[in-house]
């Protein structure tokens, strides 16, 4: 008995289980129907209301425009506009005639001062280029020469220490000590006359390179011994704008085809002593620019016809 109570709650189990699922989907169906039914109903609706709403907004911006476009008819035709051309025309007016005339007089006579003014300001610039040239300034001709000091092994290497610069005229335009990069073994101050509080206080090596480069850019460098002073700069100059007195053939054969010093050189040449003891930089490249300007115009013209024959040979 048992048993079969226990089947028939079995399958009754099963029965309620299948009866509710089938009334579950037949709620489910009934409830997307009603859903399509009321969305294909109130669409239409609901677009016939936007349509309306943008046919308003449409009839209102037409309206808008339209009395914008009569008041501003009416701002034309009122008076404030025809004054306002009348005085215009009447300006135009003025500017006819003898006023005309007088004007373009008044016009030429400002152009001509404002060009006299001009040729004035230029002869001034000139005078004062020409007073400038001639004492402490830039010219096409520089004389260089650098004091080293040792570095390295037994300070045999070299190492800039001070870089003078001077003029075709002698005025020194610059001169500056150079801080040591590295340790300094040798000051060589009997011959250099550098001594350590010099570099301490002295400049930056790289600020000293480009102002030196700046400076000679451009310009004929007159030099004694040039390699070497720039290669401790670490700079190079085109061979043409070189002015070389060690290497200067003229000078050469004084030595019987050796190099002269530059000792050597201003004694024959200029009559005078220098580099008695410590040397310096500034007599030196006064010096160079001396003996240089004595021979200036006879080197200058063997450059051109070296030059002339080259071009000649090349075509």
């Amino acid at each position: 008995m048992q048993t079969l109570i226990g089947e028939i709650a079995d399958v009754l189990s099963i029965l309620v289980y299948y009866l509710l699922e089938i009334i579950y989907w037949i709620l489910f169906s009934v409830i997307y129907v009603l859903k399509i039914i009321l969305h294909q109903c109130f669409k239409p609706k609901m677009t016939q209301n936007t349509m309306k709403e943008k046919r308003v907004q449409k009839k209102e911006t037409v309206a808008l425009r339209g009395m914008i476009d009569a008041n501003w008819h009416k701002l034309l035709s009122s008076s404030l506009v025809k004054d306002k051309t009348k005085e215009v025309t009447q300006k135009e007016k003025l500017y006819t005639g003898i006023f005309r005339r007088d004007r373009k007089k008044n016009m030429e006579a400002v152009n001509t001062n404002l060009e006299s003014m001009r040729l004035s300001n230029k002869l001034k610039d000139t005078i004062n280029n020409t007073a400038s040239d001639k004492k402490g300034s830039l010219t096409k001709f520089i004389a260089m020469d650098c004091e080293m000091v040792g570095i390295g092994y037994n300070g045999e290497d070299h190492m800039l220490a001070r870089v003078s610069l001077v003029n075709k005229f002698g005025d020194c335009i610059y001169d500056k000590y150079v801080k040591p990069r590295e340790e300094v073994k040798d000051y060589r101050t009997e011959v250099s006359g550098i001594r350590r509080e010099n570099l301490i206080t002295g400049e930056e090596f790289s600020v000293v390179q480009k102002e030196v480069a700046g400076i000679l850019q451009g310009r004929i460098l007159v030099g004694h011994s040039l390699k070497n002073d720039l290669n401790v700069l670490f700079l190079s100059h085109p061979k043409t704008k070189i002015r070389d007195t060690s290497r200067y053939t003229p000078f050469r054969k004084m030595k019987k085809g050796g190099t002269p010093s530059l000792k050597f050189l201003a004694k024959e040449i200029l009559g005078t002593d220098i580099q008695h003891g410590e040397h310096s930089s500034v007599e030196d490249a006064r010096a160079v620019m001396q003996i240089y300007c004595t021979v200036a115009k006879t080197w200058e013209t063997t450059l051109n016809t070296k030059r002339t024959y080259s071009k000649r040979a090349v075509e």
